[in-house]
């Protein structure tokens, strides 16, 4: 696989995880209570954190050759 094909779907995953964190938030905060509303949102907020630091990797890295 080329460099570029990596990067593809190291951004896709890191979308993907976005998009469940995002469904994770949503469930934390409108159908769950006490310890698991916290324990979800913990996670969210995890996923999402590590979705941007993989999307700034890519993004930042710069162009690929070929």
């Amino acid at each position: 696989m080329s460099d570029g094909l990596i990067k593809m779907w190291f951004a896709l995953g890191a979308m993907g995880l976005m998009f469940l964190s995002v469904m994770t938030i949503m469930l934390s905060r409108y159908k769950l209570k006490g310890v698991l509303k916290w324990i979800t949102a913990i996670l969210a907020y995890s996923m999402m954190i590590i979705a941007g630091i993989v999307i700034l990797f890519v993004v930042f890295s710069g162009p690929v050759n070929g």
